[in-house]
């Protein structure tokens, strides 16, 4: 997988933002009955549902509206915090499933929020043809799409964040395998032998992917941090 994972990456060029009415995606029945309902899709382990966080309200008020929603078979309380509750939510099989549908047409959600009754999911794709197919899709399921972005990638992208493309790749491959997730889905053990590449050579290129990274989106200029090392990988 390694050899060829930049090349995958390469051509996975476009990104297209969509707003979707939250009627007919299972979640509908909450914001009616909590219109100042917020969620946010959070990736679950080991599950066959959906983790949402979701705030607006108070707790009893959250889960008075899921026992009620007629879209909603079943959930459980996985974390919270202060003002936000992360729920593993399973829907109805007739339930349109818009995650699903994206992964389907070869997509992956990059984020995907919901407020005031509606969708916004971020989706990469590889070319702007499985954003045609996947609109075709989500409307075949009677749900209302409206393709607010849609962008594409330019393939050296990576340099515009001051990352060499074996750092870049080394990011994809660390997102695309739940490296960053909370609780982490692959060691960092696990993520090297995927890469085919040292524990120690991984650390020490995401420490300078992170480098890149912060330096180029804080605009500081290199005289102001510490010298870089030789190694550049």
């Amino acid at each position: 997988m390694h050899s060829s994972l930049y090349h995958i990456v390469k051509y996975m060029t476009s990104i297209a933002d969509i707003e979707i009415p939250a009627d007919g995606t299972g979640v509908g029945g909450l914001f009616e009955a909590v219109p100042s309902l917020t969620c946010e899709m959070e990736r679950v382990i080991a599950s066959d549902g959906h983790g949402l966080w979701l705030s607006g309200a108070s707790q009893d008020d959250v889960e008075d509206a899921i026992e009620e929603a007629s879209a909603i078979t079943d959930y459980s309380l996985i974390s919270s915090d202060e003002t936000r509750w992360l729920y593993d939510i399973t829907f109805d099989p007739d339930t349109a499933d818009i995650f699903e549908l994206v992964l389907e047409e070869g997509g992956t959600v990059l984020s995907a929020s919901a407020s005031s009754g509606t969708w916004l999911i971020s989706v990469r794709v590889v070319d702007r043809e499985c954003v045609s197919s996947l609109y075709d899709r989500l409307v075949e399921n009677d749900l209302s799409v409206t393709i607010v972005r849609l962008y594409d990638l330019a393939a050296d992208s990576h340099s515009q964040c001051g990352l060499t493309p074996r750092q870049y790749e080394t990011l994809v491959a660390a997102i695309d395998h739940g490296y960053f997730e909370i609780p982490r889905e692959v060691s960092m053990q696990e993520l090297s032998e995927e890469l085919d590449i040292s524990h120690q050579a991984l650390s020490e290129r995401l420490r300078r992917a992170y480098r890149a990274l912060v330096t180029s989106e804080l605009n500081v200029a290199e005289e102001e941090t510490t010298a870089p090392t030789m190694a550049l990988d």
